[in-house]
């Protein structure tokens, strides 16, 4: 006991000692037993990292934005054209996958292209299409006149840059009309949601990938099973852009936002019937003629 008290005694003295003298320093050693207690002003290891990531801290949200902020150069410079195509494969796998499954009440460009809008994805689409549609077109035909003695081969690559300049020019013309639209009804009716040029041009880009796949198909020769084709292709690209555009104009008066969606669908329509009505539905019985003429010139002769 008087070895206790003694040790208290001192540990009230050093007490009293640094309360006199607040400029000395005391050193307090630990017993085996006790253990530092945890401090809440440091920093916590990996786990409470983990935690801020997934939770979706203040911090990491303003490390997303900034990461999301790209470097504005002068626009005639490589570098300001470089941004466009600045895209990973899985964001264009997503988006073409996105195009093809559209969500009803999901916003397509929100959900897939507004962190970072591209051109690379619908520059090489239009450019896939294009050949797809020239090189099925003329396999078509082939197929279509396989075994007549009459007709001969001859590959029609001007289909080529005829369907470039159709696929091009509705890819960028249709989405220069439809921005400029909807810049002028914003400016008297205020929308809640606005898209850019660049976001329109990917919306159109990306909701033309369905029509590859069924140009090859295209290639059967049964006009009911090509119909057929263009219909699943027109209902599935149309709703994608029918769904997108619809709350850009839904603010705006009922008449005009139905005639605004109502226009785009029919353009999207006229390509669709177009291209198959152009490059696979041509005459087919051009090369006759000349064999029904036979017949009548030797008739002709024997008399």
């Amino acid at each position: 006991m008087a070895a206790v008290d003694d040790l208290q005694f001192e540990e009230f003295g050093d007490a009293a000692t640094s309360a006199a003298n607040p400029g000395t320093t005391t050193i307090h050693i630990e017993g085996p037993s006790e253990s530092p207690t945890h401090q809440p002003g440091l920093p916590r290891g990996s786990g409470g990292e983990e935690d801020d990531e997934l939770l979706g801290n203040d911090d990491s949200d303003k490390t997303e934005l900034l990461a999301g902020q790209k470097k504005s150069s002068p626009f005639w410079t490589f570098e300001y054209y470089q941004t466009f195509f600045d895209v990973d494969t899985y964001q264009v796998f997503d988006r073409i996958k996105g195009s093809l499954l559209p969500i009803p009440g999901k916003n397509f460009v929100r959900l897939y292209i507004r962190s970072n809008p591209d051109l690379y994805g619908p520059f090489w689409i239009c450019a896939t299409l294009v050949f797809a549609i020239a090189i099925s077109g003329n396999l078509s035909n082939f197929l279509i006149h396989l075994g007549e003695k009459t007709y001969h081969y001859v590959p029609e690559f001007r289909k080529v840059s005829i369907a470039a300049t159709i696929i091009y020019a509705y890819a960028w013309l249709v989405p220069l009309a439809l921005w400029g639209f909807l810049m002028w009804r914003n400016s008297k009716v205020m929308n809640i949601v606005s898209y850019s040029f660049l976001e329109i041009v990917c919306v159109y880009g990306y909701s033309l990938f369905i029509y590859i796949p069924t140009a090859v198909l295209w290639i059967i020769p049964q006009k009911a099973v090509r119909w057929i084709l263009v219909m699943i292709a027109l209902g599935i690209s149309g709703s994608v852009l029918a769904m997108t555009f619809w709350p850009a104009v839904r603010e705006d008066n009922r008449r005009i936002a139905l005639a605004t969606i109502g226009t785009i669908v029919l353009l999207h329509t006229l390509l669709s019937v177009g291209c198959l009505a152009y490059f696979f539905d041509a005459p087919e019985m051009d090369h006759l003629p000349t064999a029904t003429v036979a017949p009548n010139q030797t008739v002709a002769t024997a008399k």
